[in-house]
């Protein structure tokens, strides 16, 4: 049960971010207003970032309710340190913003989001071990996930919480975690940027 809520909860973050850039760039293509919101003297990632605040905000206070009322019926209540595990969340977050970038790249590229988000989202929440221990995978498919930081976020947070076996010593999943938060925002950086200037000289940036 708390192992499968944590994932649950953890999941909602990362399915936010998703939706939050995928989704605002469709919405702003159908509604004609991309170009224009994007004449303004703001970084296009701030403004990709902006768009995902509201949605973590409601999340988060979702996975509060959610916690508590899991307290109140079930008895959940961790038994490890909930500031670790705080602040080794951060990390695998702010990384996911990456991905995001990233992804916002593929919506301008494709001009959908629907589809791209279900996609994406599942493969990412099954192999990441969201609510089954990775282990329980395919042997095929176990190096696949192994491949996923998120899939060391998810176990470091549990084993500070729950206190579970992790899959490496948990200090080096944290550095996983750290090396992959800036490499990924640098990269999703360099992917979004390359893929905004080719939609520019297309001609296609506004069509939908």
């Amino acid at each position: 049960m708390s192992y499968n809520l944590l994932g649950t909860i953890l999941t909602n973050f990362i399915l936010t971010v998703f939706w939050g850039m995928g989704l605002a760039l469709k919405e702003d293509m159908d509604s004609g207003v991309l170009e224009s919101n994007w004449l303004t003297p703001v970084s296009r990632l701030l403004i990709l970032v902006g768009r995902t605040l509201t949605s973590l905000l409601t999340t988060t206070i979702t996975s509060l309710a959610m916690l508590a009322l899991a307290g109140a019926l079930f008895g959940f209540k961790p038994t490890g340190s909930t500031m670790a595990a705080f602040l080794t969340a951060i990390p695998m977050l702010v990384g996911l913003y990456g991905f995001g970038f990233a992804f916002a790249a593929v919506v301008l590229l494709m001009r959908d989001a629907g589809v791209l988000i279900d996609v994406s989202s599942f493969l990412v929440q099954g192999f990441s071990g969201a609510n089954f221990p990775v282990k329980s995978l395919p042997y095929w498919l176990i190096p696949i996930s192994l491949m996923l930081p998120l899939t060391y976020g998810l176990d470091a947070v549990r084993g500070f919480l729950l206190k579970t076996n992790t899959l490496l010593p948990i200090h080096l999943e944290i550095i996983i975690l750290v090396v992959f938060m800036f490499v990924m925002l640098w990269i999703g950086a360099q992917v979004f940027y390359r893929v905004e200037r080719r939609v520019r000289k297309l001609g296609t940036l506004g069509q939908h």
